[in-house]
């Protein structure tokens, strides 16, 4: 996992790889978590596109930024997740919550027109 900021949208970037199961979910939740409250930041960016497994822990991961996030008034954006990924993400409904987009440029435009 990578964690870097894009300062000029106020938007924490993650870059995840492998997994995201109940192994990696908690290593997750607290780097981003702490980077975020620690940069400043309030919106997170998940770049999904090495991701080749998502379970129901990796949809808690997502569902507790975006809790975060909203109260402090930003919002959560996944990009470039492979088609399995999406599947999971929208059979779960997290699409309705999050900004699901091709890259992070895009991603910030619209997660910035939903606010």
């Amino acid at each position: 996992m990578e964690l870097f900021l894009w300062g000029k949208y106020r938007t924490l970037v993650v870059k995840l790889y492998g997994e995201l199961d109940h192994h990696a979910a908690q290593r997750v939740r607290e780097s981003v978590d702490r980077e975020l409250l620690k940069s400043g930041a309030v919106n997170v960016a998940f770049d999904f596109e090495n991701v080749t497994f998502m379970d129901s822990s990796g949809i808690g991961v997502i569902m507790g930024r975006c809790k975060i996030t909203k109260s402090l008034g930003g919002s959560v954006i996944i990009y470039s997740a492979p088609e399995e990924v999406k599947r999971i993400i929208t059979m779960a409904g997290i699409d309705k919550i999050v900004t699901l987009s091709e890259d992070i440029e895009q991603g910030v435009k619209e997660a910035a027109l939903n606010v």
